[in-house]
């Protein structure tokens, strides 16, 4: 299964700045075994109205309960808002042809 995953990052008030670089290193790392398991496909930066940003993750795991075991592993979890959104093939999806050799469906005008 995939899922879309929004994360937010709220860093406690009186937090050490050496205590926040260190989970964010531990989290790069985390990403890195992630992602080099299959878990981790994409991560994106997504700008808020706010001035700040956000992080959207697709990641792939065997189910949510798989998924949240994986989220709450992270580093930065206890300080993130985590929204998850599964996510289902569509049959124009042009990867899903790709993987099997067929071309996506096509709308005609």
């Amino acid at each position: 299964m995939e899922f879309l995953v929004e994360f937010e990052v709220d860093v406690p008030a009186g937090t050490s700045e050496t205590e926040v670089k260190d989970r964010e290193r531990a989290e790069a790392v985390a990403a890195t075994k992630l992602a080099d398991e299959g878990h981790l496909l994409r991560v994106w930066k997504r700008p808020l109205s706010t001035g700040g940003t956000n992080a959207l993750g697709l990641y792939r795991a065997e189910s949510e309960t798989e998924l949240d075991g994986l989220l709450g592993a992270l580093p930065l979890y206890e300080w993130m808002t985590v929204t998850v959104t599964g996510l289902e093939r569509h049959p124009n999806d042009p990867a899903a042809a790709h993987e099997t050799g067929r071309p996506a469906a096509r709308s005609r005008s």
